[in-house]
């Protein structure tokens, strides 16, 4: 329902300040591009604003904005001639919703970094070259002084680890028996 003009208006400022970045990673996870990213969640906003929106709580909010930006997402795509395949929208959103949690994925960050102290030195510093430095993996070869071949297999162990690592920790504080 559209807000009368005596009601109080929509604090988007506090909601972009709480949702923001939710709404972000979730664009990054459908395969989004980072600056098209930017661009969506900007605009994801803009017509939450626009709109005859009514906060009803925090998670009916982000389900209503990670709707809006998959809606953009997918317009942009359309425009541009591209063909977005996504299996299936309601799988993806549980998905997200338990590796992100109210928390806008912050949880998750924080569990990635508490992983990323497990790694071996070097596979912990091959990560950050190619996804802090965006180095390639001659780069990376070139100063773990190990093949490009070496520098693919240690990066791919690496994020292998990590997977498991946060996976086992978001499975445990849901209390979660390992799938078999």
């Amino acid at each position: 329902m559209k807000q009368q003009p005596d009601s109080p208006r929509l604090d988007i400022v506090q909601l972009i300040t709480q949702h923001q970045s939710g709404v972000w990673r979730y664009l990054r996870v459908i395969g989004c591009e980072a600056t098209l990213a930017d661009d969506i969640t900007q605009e994801t906003f803009l017509k939450l604003y626009n709109s005859e929106f009514e906060q009803l709580s925090d998670a009916a909010t982000a389900s209503y904005l990670r709707k809006i930006a998959f809606n953009l997402y997918i317009s942009y795509q359309r425009r541009a001639g591209r063909t977005v395949l996504v299996d299936d929208i309601s799988v993806l959103d549980t998905t997200w919703q338990r590796w992100a949690g109210s928390d806008n994925g912050d949880g998750v960050i924080e569990k990635l970094n508490e992983c990323m102290e497990f790694l071996a030195d070097r596979a912990r510093e091959a990560l950050h070259l190619r996804f802090s430095e965006q180095r390639s993996r001659k780069e990376i070869a070139q100063s773990l002084d190990i093949t490009e071949h070496g520098a693919r297999n240690l990066m791919q162990r690496a994020k292998a680890q990590l997977k498991d690592c946060v996976e086992g920790k978001i499975n445990s504080e849901n209390n979660i028996g390992d799938p078999e």
